[in-house]
Parts: structure tokens; C-alpha cells; sequence
């Protein structure tokens, strides 16, 4: 696996295996990994932003995989190690394609160019399926790009995590006069996608807002006309695994 050369090198540097995971998680700066790795060539064994990229079950290195672990940002440099299930499944849509008519009255030239989330996550907003989706003509585009948390705390299991100031990142944001919607997206078919991608925008949002805070997971597949939406819930706000399918829906957008 990537970056498994790496990883193993860390773990032997600093004996993490000998560490008890059922009692707390292992807590690993930057710095650290930055000098067990430093005689490595290759940036993608020694760039700490690389190693530390796990964002599906798959990208985790083979020590992870092995032991049943999992990496969460604590704080700015500092990482928790964690024994447990950090990833949720994006599970199949094996419904129907819904044709869905676009409420634009002309057809967007535009949005035929390039193939990024954002560009594909605008045009799903722009043709009101965001909002359809939802039942929430409300809507409207009010947050987009990095910020920080604010300071709290949530269980893995029987361990609490600790957070302080770690950047997230939201693909977009959408604020009606009863909830925020936040969404994370992607321009392929995702399995699975850990978990605090979800989580950590949610509670940084329910943090600040008395309003509801809905997450969604959004993608369009290279190549397909077909936009995919999962809504999940966390069904207790201090509990990382309290993850829920709420709903989900694949769509086709009709121009007129």
C-alpha cells in the first residue's frame, strides 16, 4: 500500500505497536514523522501531508490495515493514531436513475468544461437539485473553502479524542432558514470515505449555528451523466461511529 515503506519505519522509530490501544490512542506529531522519514528520496515518503492522507480504508498503509487503525488530526501538527473504525461505506444506489427536469430556463455552455467536483457540485446546485434533494427552496451558497474547529471532544469507541483548531475543508456550504447543508464531494465512485471528512465540518457548523446541520456526500462518475446523493445523520454529535444512512438518490439533469 502506499506509503507502507514509510509508516513501517515510524512505527519501528517509536514502537507504536507496543502501545495499548484499548487504553488511549498514540499521539504522533509532525516533527516526528518528519525525522523518522527524512533520509527517504521520494517526497510522497517523507511529505507529512502525504503520509498523513488517508481518506479511504484502501489509502491506509499496510501497519493500519493490519492492526485495525486509523489516523485522525487532533490538533495543528499533532495526530491521534486510533484503534477502531474510521471509515464509513458509500453504500451502491441500486435504485433507478431519476430524470430530473433543470429549473434553469437555458442550457449552461460552462459547465461542459473540465471535470472537477466543484464545477460538477455547482451545476447540480445551479439546476436547484441540491435544493429538490432536500425539500428546501431556502438554500442559497454560504460556505465554500478551508476554516478552522473550534475546540471539542467526541468517543471512538470507549476513548475520547480531543480537537483543537484543525483545518476543514467543505466542497460547499448551504444555508436556508432552517438548516445548513453541508456537503463533501468527489468525481468518482467513493466505497467508502473516513468518517471525519463528515464529522468535523458538522460539529465545527453545530459549534456556531442553533440551526440543524445536514451532511451530504455528493459525486458524478468520469464519463456519466449521473449525479449520486447520500445524506447520513450522526445520531449522537459526541460519537464518531453514531453514523447513519439517511437517504440517498441518483439523478439525471434535463436541460430545457
Amino acid at each position: 500500500m502506499a506509503n507502507s515503506k514509510s509508516w513501517k519505519k515510524i512505527f519501528d522509530d517509536y514502537k507504536i505497536l507496543d502501545h495499548d490501544f484499548d487504553k488511549s490512542p498514540f499521539l504522533i506529531s509532525a516533527t516526528q514523522i518528519k525525522r523518522s522519514c527524512q533520509k527517504f528520496k521520494e517526497t510522497g515518503e517523507k511529505e507529512v501531508r502525504i503520509l498523513c492522507k488517508q481518506d479511504s480504508r484502501e489509502d491506509r498503509p499496510d501497519v493500519f490495515i493490519k492492526n485495525n487503525l486509523f489516523l485522525l488530526p487532533i490538533k495543528n501538527g499533532l495526530y491521534n493514531i486510533i484503534k477502531g473504525e474510521g471509515y464509513v461505506d458509500i453504500p451502491e444506489i441500486k435504485k433507478e436513475v431519476t430524470v430530473y427536469p433543470s429549473k434553469i430556463g437555458f442550457q449552461l455552455e460552462t459547465t461542459k468544461i473540465g471535470d472537477s467536483e466543484m464545477q460538477h457540485l455547482d451545476y447540480a446546485y445551479a439546476a436547484s437539485l441540491i435544493r429538490t434533494f432536500m425539500d428546501d427552496p431556502s438554500l442559497v451558497l454560504t460556505i465554500r473553502g478551508r476554516k478552522y474547529t473550534p475546540d471539542f471532544e467526541f468517543m471512538v469507541g470507549k476513548q475520547k479524542i480531543k480537537v483543537s483548531s484543525v483545518q476543514t475543508e467543505v466542497d460547499a456550504g448551504y444555508e436556508g432558514k432552517k438548516q445548513i447543508v453541508l456537503i463533501e464531494a468527489k468525481n468518482f465512485s467513493a466505497t467508502n470515505v473516513i468518517i471525519r471528512q463528515l464529522f468535523y465540518p458538522f460539529r465545527q457548523w453545530q459549534e456556531r449555528t442553533k440551526k440543524k446541520v445536514v451532511t451530504l456526500f455528493f459525486d458524478k462518475n468520469h464519463g456519466e451523466d449521473v449525479y449520486s446523493i447520500w445524506q447520513f445523520e450522526f445520531t449522537d454529535p459526541e460519537n464518531y461511529n453514531s453514523i447513519k444512512l439517511v437517504k440517498s438518490g441518483k439523478f439525471r439533469i434535463l436541460e430545457k
